[in-house]
């Protein structure tokens, strides 16, 4: 399981924090194609970049505000309906940064996720690294 260590000197946080903006760079390059297909060359990259980090941050602040609230009525399965939750508020996210409709904005992550694991694909065979394990399979 993935355990994060936040380090605690001045190099190892500035390493931290740079190696969090390539990733962030490099996952919102799938995005930024997938919008391009879905919206017909109606997106930019600073959208995608946008999306990308709103859409996390979106996502786990409904999360845990859903799961805190509901958890005292409904018990654990509040857990399952705040995931359903986050995860439409973070379409809503791309739906809004894109500007299309919430088919579009479920293509643009289908398309984005297909795009992500080619690209983890190539990484793979050409230089033997990998993005984190954040697939679902």
């Amino acid at each position: 399981m993935f355990s994060p260590h936040f380090p605690t000197d001045p190099v190892g946080l500035l390493v931290y924090v740079v190696g969090l903006v390539i990733l962030w760079v490099v996952v919102s390059i799938p995005v930024y194609f997938a919008a391009k297909m879905i919206k017909g060359g109606g997106a930019g990259f600073g959208n995608a970049m946008g999306a990308t980090l709103g859409g996390v941050i979106v996502y786990y602040v409904v999360f845990f505000v859903v799961a805190y609230a509901l958890g005292a009525v409904i018990g654990p399965s509040a857990g399952v309906f705040a995931l359903l939750v986050g995860l439409l508020a973070w379409l809503a996210v791309f739906r809004g940064a894109f500007h299309t409709s919430w088919l579009g904005a479920v293509g643009i992550v289908i398309l984005a996720w297909i795009i992500l694991l080619i690209i983890d694909f190539i990484l793979l065979a050409a230089f033997g690294v990998r993005f984190p394990d954040f697939f679902p399979f």
